[in-house]
Protein backbone atom coordinates (compact mmCIF):
# COMPACT_ATOMS: atom_id res chain seq x y z
CA UNK A 1 0.00 0.00 0.00
CA UNK A 2 1.22 3.50 -0.55
CA UNK A 3 1.78 5.55 2.60
CA UNK A 4 1.81 9.16 1.74
CA UNK A 5 2.75 12.05 4.54
CA UNK A 6 1.94 15.97 3.82
CA UNK A 7 3.19 18.66 6.07
CA UNK A 8 5.12 18.18 9.21
CA UNK A 9 4.12 14.72 9.41
CA UNK A 10 6.46 14.60 6.01
CA UNK A 11 8.69 16.04 8.04
CA UNK A 12 8.99 14.09 11.11
CA UNK A 13 8.63 10.87 9.10
CA UNK A 14 11.00 11.81 6.84
CA UNK A 15 9.40 10.76 3.57
CA UNK A 16 6.86 11.96 1.69
CA UNK A 17 6.09 8.25 0.36
CA UNK A 18 6.19 5.00 1.04
CA UNK A 19 5.04 1.65 0.24
CA UNK A 20 3.82 -0.78 3.30
CA UNK A 21 2.71 -4.00 3.78
CA UNK A 22 -0.11 -3.33 6.60
CA UNK A 23 0.30 -6.90 7.78
CA UNK A 24 -2.68 -7.46 9.86
CA UNK A 25 -3.49 -4.14 10.59
CA UNK A 26 -7.45 -3.61 9.70
CA UNK A 27 -7.79 0.24 10.14
CA UNK A 28 -5.43 3.48 9.57
CA UNK A 29 -5.31 3.83 13.55
CA UNK A 30 -4.14 0.11 13.62
CA UNK A 31 -1.25 0.68 11.30
CA UNK A 32 -0.07 4.18 12.86
CA UNK A 33 -0.16 1.88 15.69
CA UNK A 34 2.37 -0.43 14.60
CA UNK A 35 4.43 2.23 12.60
CA UNK A 36 4.69 3.74 16.08
CA UNK A 37 6.25 0.69 17.36
CA UNK A 38 8.30 0.10 15.31
CA UNK A 39 10.45 3.18 14.72
CA UNK A 40 10.75 6.74 16.96
CA UNK A 41 10.38 8.30 14.03
CA UNK A 42 6.93 7.64 13.46
CA UNK A 43 6.45 7.58 17.05
CA UNK A 44 6.81 11.00 16.56
CA UNK A 45 5.02 11.98 13.69
CA UNK A 46 2.43 10.13 15.39
CA UNK A 47 2.75 11.69 18.76
CA UNK A 48 -0.99 13.32 18.68
CA UNK A 49 -3.48 11.30 16.49
CA UNK A 50 -6.27 14.12 17.25
CA UNK A 51 -3.75 16.24 15.32
CA UNK A 52 -3.74 13.73 12.33
CA UNK A 53 -6.52 13.10 9.35
CA UNK A 54 -6.21 10.51 6.95
CA UNK A 55 -7.74 9.78 3.30
CA UNK A 56 -8.16 6.23 2.31
CA UNK A 57 -7.77 6.22 -1.18
CA UNK A 58 -7.86 10.41 -1.90
CA UNK A 59 -11.58 9.71 0.32
CA UNK A 60 -11.20 11.53 4.07
CA UNK A 61 -11.72 9.26 6.48
CA UNK A 62 -11.61 8.40 10.37
CA UNK A 63 -8.23 6.50 11.76
CA UNK A 64 -10.77 3.80 12.50
CA UNK A 65 -11.94 3.55 8.86
CA UNK A 66 -11.57 -0.30 7.51
CA UNK A 67 -7.97 0.04 4.69
CA UNK A 68 -8.48 -4.11 3.63
CA UNK A 69 -7.85 -3.15 0.28
CA UNK A 70 -6.99 -0.12 0.16
CA UNK A 71 -4.30 1.48 -2.38
CA UNK A 72 -3.47 4.15 -0.84
CA UNK A 73 -3.31 6.38 3.07
CA UNK A 74 -2.80 9.51 3.09
CA UNK A 75 -1.58 11.10 6.79
CA UNK A 76 -1.77 15.16 7.16
CA UNK A 77 -2.25 17.76 9.49
CA UNK A 78 -5.94 19.05 10.10
CA UNK A 79 -6.51 21.70 7.29
CA UNK A 80 -7.43 25.11 8.06
CA UNK A 81 -9.23 27.94 5.94
CA UNK A 82 -9.35 31.76 5.48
Amino acid sequence: MQVLYFAWLRERVGSAAEQIDPGDARTARELVERLKASDPRYATAFADLAAVRVAVDQEMADLDAPIAGARELAFFPPVTGG
